[in-house]
């Protein structure tokens, strides 16, 4: 897993571009980027042949059902942004 600060990193993403700003999920104010941790798109970690807890979805499993029990189910890209008005973190996340 790699990390890029800043806006610099918006657009490593498996979807649609993150946004440079988004709603604090604590107090609803405007929380600007920090960073974006990435992986399997760059450097060593982009490898044909995975290996066993490669990426973070390797580490549990993805049973889902009635009970939940969610897990990600491909390599993923996390944007952390960090509140104007109460500095707590929100993340937001998408997979490949």
């Amino acid at each position: 897993m790699e990390i890029t600060l800043g806006e610099k990193g918006l657009h490593y993403t498996w979807q649609k571009k993150f946004d440079k700003e988004t709603t604090c999920c604590r107090c609803g104010g405007k929380a600007r980027i920090g960073f974006v941790a990435h992986e399997g798109m760059t450097g060593k970690d982009r490898q044909e042949i995975r290996d066993s807890n490669q990426y973070v979805c390797d580490l549990h499993p993805n049973e889902g059902g009635e009970n939940g029990d969610f897990w990600l189910h491909d390599c993923c890209v996390v944007a952390v942004y960090f509140c104007k008005k109460c500095l707590e973190p929100t993340a937001l996340y998408n997979q490949g």
